[in-house]
């Protein structure tokens, strides 16, 4: 194979793979509490300095020869930054101020229950008064039960400890949790994480706001710049195919009859 055609065709690819990740992060910009993702590549020097030193072919350098001098896709990384927040009013809307997230109980298709996390705090309660996301999963109580609130309740609080009170009496406790490394967290899907084995909780130490909602943190006009790159970089590599299929043309049917 002509390298240079391997060389351009990985770069496409993961300008592909990055054009992915942030269509992907406009298509959440007015998600609440998104928070998006980044990719990384690895060049050939990286490559080649992790093959030196990969102990699964037994420490057997692999000669430079033999490798590909194309880049590598890497992996996809959360941004976990703040968004800024919105004022909306409502009572049951809450946003986090400082790291954390909001406990939810979320049942999947096949009947299991689990314990994920979210940064959304678009809340709301059903007509039995229990605290439920906007998807209708279970917004947990730190005793990690469900949290009720009195239906004929004339006033509703929530203060920064997470504390909920219905008529000045206490109902509930919001289960705030955090994590030592946000690495043992992925995504699950419909806005929540899960905590992956290795995950160490740890204390919350950030206030709860009522009436506020935490807005996505994509970069909206960032992003759409580097959409543009990204565009342009697709594109040379997509030249490079086409100059070096050119020259193998001329060299078969022009240089070859010679």
């Amino acid at each position: 194979m002509v390298r240079g055609l391997y060389t351009a065709y990985t770069g496409m690819l993961n300008q592909q793979y990055r054009l992915d990740t942030l269509t992907n992060n406009l298509a959440n910009a007015d998600t609440t509490g998104f928070k998006a993702e980044n990719t990384t590549a690895k060049s050939f020097d990286d490559v080649m300095t992790y093959k030196i030193k990969d102990g699964s072919e037994y420490y057997i350098n692999r000669r430079v020869g033999k490798m590909a001098l194309g880049v590598k896709i890497g992996e996809n990384y959360t941004d976990y930054s703040q968004g800024s927040f919105k004022n909306t009013g409502n009572t049951y809307d809450l946003a986090l101020d400082g790291k954390g997230f909001f406990a939810i109980s979320f049942t999947s298709k096949a009947g299991k229950t689990y314990e994920l996390y979210t940064r959304d705090g678009e809340f709301t309660t059903d007509g039995e008064g229990v605290l439920r996301t906007k998807d209708g999963d279970f917004v947990l109580d730190e005793s990690g039960s469900n949290i009720v609130v009195p239906t004929d309740a004339q006033a509703v609080s929530i203060d920064q400890t997470g504390r909920i009170f219905a008529d000045g009496e206490q109902v509930g406790q919001l289960k705030l949790v955090d994590f030592e490394d946000y690495n043992y967290l992925k995504k699950y899907g419909e806005n929540l994480l899960q905590a992956v084995d290795g995950a160490t909780q740890k204390d919350f130490n950030g206030t709860v706001n009522q009436g506020y909602l935490e807005t996505s943190n994509v970069n909206v006009v960032e992003t759409m710049v580097d959409l543009i790159t990204i565009t342009r970089a697709y594109e040379s590599n997509q030249k490079i195919i086409q100059a070096i299929d050119d020259t193998l043309d001329k060299a078969v049917n022009n240089v070859g009859r010679v």
